[in-house]
């Protein structure tokens, strides 16, 4: 059961895409979730969620990281929803999915995860979000586990390594870096 695979975490993959790179001054304006499922003795990728977010008042965006995201804020289809309600339904996606597995507490998985760690800890914070879903210290870095196996530490690298498609032009979106990621999270837990 995937309860004994992980000291009873359920790991689930996060992307976010950020107007910066401090988590204490850049809002988030993308965020998904991609869940893991476990069948015979294998990881799966379950279901994606994603959510695009208003920047939350008096952060500042940096352009550099527009340009980079190629997010435009008044894109008319966007749809972004304000932060707070993002995370509360991500947050109820993943208990109702660490529930259905009998995990006490699910881990965040993530490519460079540290940093998306310390923004939704910062965001659950400041949106005065008490139960915020992740162990508040302990991650699963894919960096790692790719230099471990592959020896590269960047994702595009790491998925020519282990065979897994990646398309440069579908690079930072949150939901396409999500499910990659999970790919490989996926791939080298179930190859070992």
């Amino acid at each position: 059961m995937l309860k004994n695979r992980i000291r009873k975490y359920l790991p689930v993959i996060v992307d976010l895409e950020t107007g910066g790179l401090d988590y204490k001054n850049n809002p988030i304006l993308e965020i998904a979730i991609q869940l893991v499922d476990y069948q015979n003795d294998k990881f799966n990728l379950g279901g994606l969620t994603r959510y695009h977010i208003e920047p939350y008042p008096n952060l500042e965006i940096d352009s550099e990281s527009l340009e980079i995201t190629k997010i435009d804020l008044n894109h008319p289809l966007r749809n972004a929803i304000n932060e707070k309600d993002a995370l509360t339904k991500i947050t109820k996606i993943i208990n109702l999915h660490r529930s259905s597995y009998e995990c006490s507490r699910a881990i965040l998985v993530g490519h460079n995860a540290h940093f998306d760690h310390s923004f939704l800890l910062e965001a659950f914070k400041r949106n005065a979000i008490k139960k915020f879903p992740f162990h508040p210290f302990s991650i699963l870095d894919t960096v790692t586990l790719g230099a471990l196996i592959t020896g590269q530490t960047v994702l595009s690298r790491i998925c020519n390594s282990l065979d897994i498609n990646y398309d440069n032009d579908l690079a930072h979106s949150a939901a396409y870096d999500a499910e990659v990621t999970a790919k490989v999270f996926c791939k080298i837990f179930n190859d070992l």
